[in-house]
């Protein structure tokens, strides 16, 4: 079948180095060095596994016997051959042409060319302001083109679009989704796919109507069903770059172990509208009967009581969305005795853990997993240590064949959970060494 034809880095030029940067018409940034440090999530396993610098040979020059002899220029073979590899130069992706095919293609082939995602956080996902204007009330500037050219320029080949409607629907039956709404969010679409990016959309934080329990879970999958009805319909006629995810961390707000994992009840609400959701869109049609769906977990979580017994629809195109800011005392946590902003590879043992556990319970099954969403607070600016987070992270989930999308919700400077990495305001990175840490990785053969 006909592939995308990428633009790609001229990485095969003899003069060429590691290029971080992505392409287009922008040079790239300077690069950072491969790592050996790893970081770490909420579950155990394996410890960290050291990552050994080429090793140095000396040759001496002595009558000794062919053994030593053999043994030195192996040695210094390997040496010149580890030297080799890793300078070899990563093939980056950056802008290329709009596809619109719908292929028939497998879940886990179409996830493969994910490489490295990016969140448009507190932007669409937004709540407490209906209309348009509800894009900037969390303090984000307007979306531009510019600032997706940027971020796929950096080498971001796949962009998350949080989209929260809650405030944007009309009353029941029909639910009726606010036309300027759709309009807008379709035009920052076409800004992700123009560059020939990989686009999410969801419907993010609808924790207000969406309450995963008996007492609600009728109305509650009505408006499930009237809702991804009406966004399958606007976008049935899309091609396979753009992917739907049925739910964002759907829980019951408040509600017994609401981060744990929930109840048994919670969890059975849940694989209801996970049903509906691929239900709903199947029916519309088009281009949608092929369509990458994400389905997920309580809560979006990663540990093994939800996982373990999430329910998967009967479909030749779904894939898994889990949350996994792992570990928490590292890249959120920071009033707790816990809390640490020092990374020094000790937790590494909890990513390998959480990748292992995705693993087993999911990709062994051939069905795909996107942690849709990542990433580790600015703490006193430990951006360092933040980088070698970063390298033990997308490293050991890369390696499992898993994409990750870093959570930037355009807050650095200011007060708040500080995500961001991308200066949307004056299209630049903040904590630059971590960004092209995540594409290193993120490009990397593991």
């Amino acid at each position: 079948m006909k592939r995308k034809n990428l633009l790609l880095f001229p990485l095969i030029m003899a003069t060429c180095t590691m290029f971080l940067g992505g392409c287009g018409n922008t040079a790239p940034a300077q690069g950072t060095e491969a790592t050996q440090e790893v970081a770490a999530t909420d579950t155990n396993e394996a410890a960290q596994e050291p990552v050994s610098d080429a090793k140095e040979t000396s040759e001496e020059n002595t009558d000794d016997s062919k053994a030593d002899t053999t043994e030195s220029s192996a040695s210094a073979e390997a040496s010149v051959q580890a030297e080799t590899e890793e300078q070899a130069p990563l093939t980056v992706i950056g802008i290329t042409e709009r596809n619109d095919e719908m292929r028939d293609i497998t879940p886990t082939e179409l996830v493969s060319e994910i490489k490295a995602g990016w969140n448009l956080g507190n932007t669409f996902d937004a709540f407490g302001k209906s209309g348009v204007e509800a894009e900037t009330s969390w303090g984000n500037p307007k979306t531009t083109k510019e600032m997706i050219d940027a971020v796929c320029e950096k080498g971001f080949n796949a962009i998350r679009i949080p989209v929260t409607y809650a405030d944007h629907m009309g009353p029941a039956p029909d639910y009726t989704v606010e036309p300027e709404w759709f309009d807008r969010v379709e035009e920052v679409i076409n800004y992700a796919l123009d560059d020939g990016m990989y686009v999410i959309i969801n419907t993010h934080h609808e924790e207000s109507w969406r309450i995963p329990d008996d007492a609600h879970i009728d109305a509650v999958d009505a408006q499930n069903k009237a809702l991804w009805t009406q966004i399958a319909e606007r976008f049935k006629d899309y091609g396979d770059h753009l992917i739907f995810e049925g739910l964002n961390e759907p829980r019951v707000k408040g509600g017994e172990k609401e981060w744990e994992g929930g109840t048994s009840e919670g969890r059975k609400c849940l694989d209801r509208l996970n049903q509906t959701f691929v239900d709903a869109v199947r029916a519309t049609g088009g281009n949608n009967e092929k369509r990458l769906l994400l389905i997920t977990t309580f809560a979006s979580s990663h540990v093994n009581v939800t996982i373990s017994t999430l329910q998967i629809p009967e479909d030749d195109h779904i894939a898994v969305s889990i949350h996994a800011y792992t570990p928490y005392a590292f890249t959120y946590v920071n009033d707790q005795a816990s809390a640490t902003d020092v990374w020094n590879g000790s937790l590494t043992k909890d990513i390998t853990g959480v990748m292992t556990d995705l693993w087993r319970v999911f990709l062994a099954k051939d069905i795909p997993v996107l942690l849709t969403e990542y990433g580790a607070e600015d703490k006193n600016q430990n951006t360092e240590e933040v980088r070698k987070w970063v390298v033990d992270y997308v490293s050991k989930a890369t390696a499992k064949g898993i994409p990750c999308f870093w959570w930037d919700n355009g807050i650095y400077s200011q007060s708040g959970e500080k995500f961001a990495i991308f200066d949307r305001n004056n299209l630049s990175w903040y904590r630059e060494e971590v960004v092209d840490a995540i594409i290193e990785e993120s490009y990397k053969q593991h």
